[in-house]
């Protein structure tokens, strides 16, 4: 279906328009003039509807595209430019900008224009209008607009030629949302929080945010909202230009979009965090040096900042331990802290879901207050927190089982029992938190066993810790108490002293058969032949040629002197 003309219609206007210029036409009765102004506004609607029954047409032939030449993403009530030129077009050109909507299959016409016509725009409430009103001339057909969110969408550059021939641009238009909260200028200590939405989502690939740092900063997708980043407990240097970058898929001249986002932190105003919700408080105990897991309120927060009252203190002594960061910031603890660490499964601190393991010593109870914050929301959870440990102390006279247990004010009864229970123990309480059982010396079977000391809170909670008490170590007897032989030593020294005689007595025997050998060789080496009357020194050389005695030694001896012939003979 081919698209009509509308230049023989334009044409019919203006010959019509002599219709109001009485002067110049010619005479004629009432009802003919009625008549004529009657034509005049039906053609005049008529123009208006062959250029929607146009744009159906060019629906129609373009109902195949699934694709865009061009994508942009524009901030949400910030002006824009979709940009459309072409250069290359000669004569007069009519331009119609059209625009398909998120979830909607048909085209409609937001604004239209030639030249011989005025600027129409179709669709209400929408900021638009041509860049160039001089079009014609500068071959720019661009659109302004300030962007809402209901704008985005696929927007249609259609130029119809004198000839009839179309060309058109279809250009992708992503609208960002940005959301900073609370409102600048932002308190000390608040979560700062910055949200992120594009629409349409499918456009969208991927969306980050940077610190003025430009340092990137962890974020999630939520679904509803879009991309979220968040600061926790923000101070006077997270003020600044914080950057969001929106990257696209599909065709685009520009991949990556990057929108600056000011951020203002008021140094001299403090968060209040009136808004705090307190979970039913803890009252538990445990043995010393047992992990104990310390819960947190079951939320999901961005930070977690645990408090510790020491044992039997005053409120006034309330220390902060340890602060956690999910998003990424900075980790705060003390020496107190090197006793705790953040629990694992199920629970993760990175997700925002905190606990923490608590190996503590006797004097790490106490109180302990867990603040869970999410956004201007604070949780908290307190737990209270009895140590139990029990110790010896041995004298002369006795033997004393101490059992010690700390955060006094909630323990309701402490005592010590035997595994025997029917058995009366000797107690003394001597100092609070304390309470010992006192045994005789030496121990003996009747009184050698487990003895338990058991905390009752008032809670109704209990905590006990065992102490074994065995018998005296004695030679003849096992950890137990049971007689044994204990083997003697005696016949391994005898065996020991006599491999150490044997041992003596074959060095020796070698020593002694080496040295004999020895002489025996230098004797035979200085034989004399006395049959013959030859220097009784032999040629060196001429008795190396000879055939040795077996275990022959020779000796090269030198004249040393007239006087001291061979001095080493002697």
């Amino acid at each position: 279906m081919s698209v009509r003309d509308t230049s023989n219609i334009a044409e019919r206007g203006k010959n019509s328009r002599c219709i109001l210029r009485r002067s110049q036409c010619p005479r004629a009765g009432t009802v003919r003039m009625r008549f004529l102004l009657i034509t005049r506004l039906v053609m005049d609607f008529a123009f208006l509807a062959i250029i929607l029954v146009f744009t159906s047409e060019v629906y129609s032939s373009h109902a195949g595209i699934t694709d865009w030449e061009d994508a942009v993403v524009v901030r949400e009530g910030l002006p824009t430019i979709l940009v459309c030129t072409d250069t290359s077009l000669s004569g007069a050109v009519a331009i119609y900008w059209r625009v398909k909507s998120v979830g909607v299959d048909e085209w409609k016409v937001v604004l239209s224009a030639s030249k011989k016509e005025k600027f129409s725009v179709v669709v209400s409430g929408a900021s638009m209008k041509l860049n160039d009103h001089n079009f014609q001339e500068s071959r720019d057909f661009s659109l302004f607009l300030i962007p809402r969110t209901e704008n985005s969408g696929l927007y249609s550059c259609l130029i119809r030629q004198r000839d009839g021939k179309l060309k058109e641009k279809i250009i992708l238009v992503a609208v960002l949302t940005v959301t900073v909260a609370p409102a600048a200028p932002i308190p000390l200590l608040w979560t700062l929080r910055l949200t992120a939405r594009v629409d349409p989502s499918y456009a969208v690939t991927k969306i980050t945010w940077a610190s003025p740092a430009g340092i990137s900063l962890k974020s999630e997708k939520i679904k509803n909202t879009g991309t979220v980043a968040k600061v926790p407990q923000v101070q006077k240097s997270n003020s600044g230009v914080y950057v969001c970058t929106v990257r696209l898929w599909g065709n685009s001249s520009n991949t990556a979009f990057a929108f600056r986002v000011d951020v203002i932190v008021d140094v001299n105003k403090v968060a209040p965090f009136t808004n705090v919700t307190h979970v039913t408080g803890i009252s538990t105990a445990i043995q010393a040096q047992t992990p104990f897991l310390l819960t947190c309120p079951d939320v999901r927060g961005d930070y977690v900042r645990l408090h510790w009252q020491p044992p039997d203190s005053k409120h006034s002594d309330m220390r902060l331990v340890f602060v956690n960061d999910s998003w990424g910031g900075s980790i705060y603890f003390t020496n107190h802290s090197k006793k705790l660490q953040l629990a694992g499964p199920p629970y993760d601190a990175e997700s925002g879901s905190f606990a923490f393991l608590l190996t503590p010593e006797l004097k790490d109870g106490g109180v302990y207050i867990c603040d869970v914050h999410c956004d201007d929301v604070v949780y908290g959870l307190r737990t209270k927190l009895s140590v139990l440990k029990v110790e010896t102390r041995d004298s002369s006279s006795k033997l004393e089982l101490m059992c010690l247990y700390t955060e006094r004010t909630q323990v309701k009864r402490a005592n010590w029992y035997y595994q025997n229970k029917s058995r009366q123990l000797s107690l003394i309480g001597n100092r609070p938190g304390s309470i010992s059982a006192i045994l005789p010396v030496p121990i003996t079977s009747d009184t050698a066993g487990n003895y338990t000391c058991t905390i009752q809170l008032k809670s109704g909670k209990t905590a006990l810790a065992t102490q074994v008490v065995q018998l005296p170590h004695e030679p003849w007897r096992d950890d137990k108490g049971v007689i044994v032989t204990t083997p003697s030593l005696l016949p391994s020294l005898s065996a020991l002293l006599l491999l150490v005689l044997l041992v003596a007595a074959a060095v020796f025997v070698l020593l002694w058969r080496q040295k004999r050998i020895s002489d025996s060789g230098i004797e035979q080496s200085l034989s004399v032949y006395s049959s013959e009357a030859e220097n009784v020194y032999e040629n060196p050389d001429d008795i190396r040629q000879q055939a040795p005695p077996q275990d022959s030694v020779y000796m090269d001896l030198k004249p040393r002197g007239e006087d001291d012939v061979y001095k080493e003979l002697e």
